[in-house]
């Protein structure tokens, strides 16, 4: 290709690309498909001529130094149907012109490393691989519906409002990565909808400055620990990683099936699922993070890691893995909205340091399920899930449920201590359930004075001293031996011999008992308020 002569296109060119220079400059679309069924597909169908192709030079040499535009209109590319050949390499470039290619497809790589944008749209585009580490747009970045065959990179690129990628499909690159995309920043929007990768999603420090959509989504990284990696991600409002409502088809070629952002009743529906562990490790997201519907396929070794993340809002309301683990260690939350179906199963599930303000399950989630979920997540004795679910329920007004659970701890913590210990445990959760039921304390002592009172009615003792003894009263003599330290007047004023004596003894002992495993109840009872 030669220079080109003033605004006119160089010596050389095809008929497609003069077609596309002339466009370019009447800010028209270069539309070189066939315009019929199946001979348009860039993903597949029969090889496409030299009537539709363009050389990547040539693209270039329109972006980065294009002739002037018609008089009253605005420079710009916008190619449909073509197959571009060579590499397209605008590294380090400033393109102003605004950019869509829509239906193309592109024989070698595209390279937009360092290279500055207004705003890039490549939809539903066949691409070797995108290299676009520390790209830079004003506007958006489109890759919607792009098939791209080894990765796409956009380590700490900058995109100045939205980034969209749903629908596309990423394989991965020769590090295992489908989209490498540490320390980008996405100023507004992160669409991602019924994305398909094939690798590691690498986000590591990655910023989104309002929501990031993965609904529908299906990650998967056969060959790879992680099929998302994402530790300190920050998001401004909401993470969905759940399922999408499908619509009904649109009658648009460009577009034949449409999706809804929320799933209806009934209708079609395509789950988030990820094959492969999930790391959000001391990510920051400032409304919620959604699990809705979300399916995973981990094994044995890999985990859904959140830990010591922090959002307002974790809504777990997925399906339980299978296998491997699920951790949020450490994470803060406010409001905790889970499903009993969705945390796995014993020794699967780890919460040390997990801290919750308020529950809101979503389903059938009772109590007793609730205790072993904490039993789940504690394979050794821990007190303080305990601790926090019973403060939570407290807050909410469910103070017997409170109750409950710090009563499972005891019993929990029973199993760690010696044997003399235990027997204790034991003595205090039948009398007065470690002092949770004082009530029940009230029963045995009724139980026992009723026994003594029986007792002593069929034997009449004889009183120390003959002249200076008050009445004898069976049932008040019982009640003064079961009571410690009050004195009722009847105890140390009677003869008991053998037998009798025995029995005398066996009630004050159980008397101080009592006594002792409610003092024990009550002091607990007060550290806790």
């Amino acid at each position: 290709m030669t220079e080109a002569r003033g605004d006119g296109p160089p010596d050389g060119l095809t008929g497609a690309e003069q077609r596309m220079w002339e466009a370019f400059r009447a800010g028209a679309v270069c539309d070189l498909g066939a315009r019929t069924a199946g001979l348009d597909d860039p993903h597949s169908g029969p090889a496409w001529g030299p009537e539709r192709r363009v050389r990547a030079e040539v693209v270039a040499h329109l972006l980065l130094a294009g002739p002037a535009p018609v008089p009253g209109r605005v420079g710009c590319l916008k190619l449909r149907g073509a197959r571009i050949t060579g590499r397209l390499d605008l590294s380090g470039g400033t393109v102003a012109p605004y950019v869509e290619i829509r239906s193309c497809r592109f024989d070698g790589e595209i390279q937009v490393s360092e290279t500055r944008f207004g705003t890039l749209r490549l939809d539903n585009c066949a691409i070797p691989r995108l290299e676009g580490a520390r790209l830079h747009t004003e506007g958006d970045l489109h890759l919607a519906r792009c098939r791209v065959a080894r990765g796409i990179r956009l380590t700490d690129a900058q995109i100045g409002t939205d980034l969209l990628l749903g629908r596309a499909v990423v394989r991965r690159d020769g590090r295992g990565r489908a989209v490498a995309a540490d320390g980008m920043a996405v100023a507004q929007d992160f669409h991602g909808d019924m994305l398909e990768t094939h690798g590691e999603v690498s986000l590591r420090g990655a910023k989104v400055g309002a929501s990031m959509s993965l609904r529908g989504a299906r990650l998967s990284n056969r060959h790879g620990r992680r099929a998302l990696n994402a530790p300190t991600l920050t998001v401004e409002r909401t993470l969905y990683l759940t399922s999408i409502g499908l619509a009904s088809p649109t009658g648009d070629a460009d577009r034949p099936y449409g999706w809804s952002t929320t799933p209806t009743t009934g209708g079609p529906v395509q789950h988030f699922e990820c094959r492969g562990g999930l790391r959000l490790d001391d990510g920051r997201f400032g409304d919620s993070v959604d699990f809705h519907g979300a399916r995973f396929e981990l094994l044995p070794d890999q985990e859904l890691s959140l830990r010591r993340v922090q959002t307002p809002e974790l809504r777990f309301v997925g399906e339980a893995p299978e296998t491997g683990r699920v951790v949020v260690s450490g994470a803060k939350v406010v409001k905790l909205v889970d499903r009993s179906t969705s945390w796995p199963g014993r020794g699967r599930v780890s919460m040390e340091g997990f801290v919750y303000e308020d529950l809101a399950p979503r389903g059938h989630f009772p109590l007793p399920r609730r205790l072993e979920w904490l039993e789940a997540a504690t394979p050794e004795y821990s007190p303080g899930p305990y601790e926090l679910l019973a403060a939570v329920l407290r807050a909410g007004g469910e103070d017997a449920g409170a109750r409950e659970v710090l009563v499972a701890k005891q019993r929990r913590r029973r199993a760690t201590l010696p044997p003399a210990a235990r027997a204790w445990g034991y003595l205090q959760d039948w009398t007065v359930v470690y002092g949770y039921r004082p009530g029940r304390a009230a029963l045995w002592m009724a139980v026992l004075w009723a026994a003594g009172t029986l007792l002593y009615l069929r034997h009449e003792p004889s009183p120390i001293k003959a002249d200076e003894h008050p009445q004898w009263d069976a049932a008040l003599y019982a009640l003064d031996l079961l009571l410690p330290v009050i004195d009722l007047g009847q105890q140390g004023q009677w003869k008991l011999e053998g037998g009798w004596q025995w029995g005398s003894a066996a009630l004050v002992l159980l008397g101080w008992i009592l006594a002792t495993t409610v003092a024990a109840g009550a002091s607990r009872l007060l550290r806790r308020g």
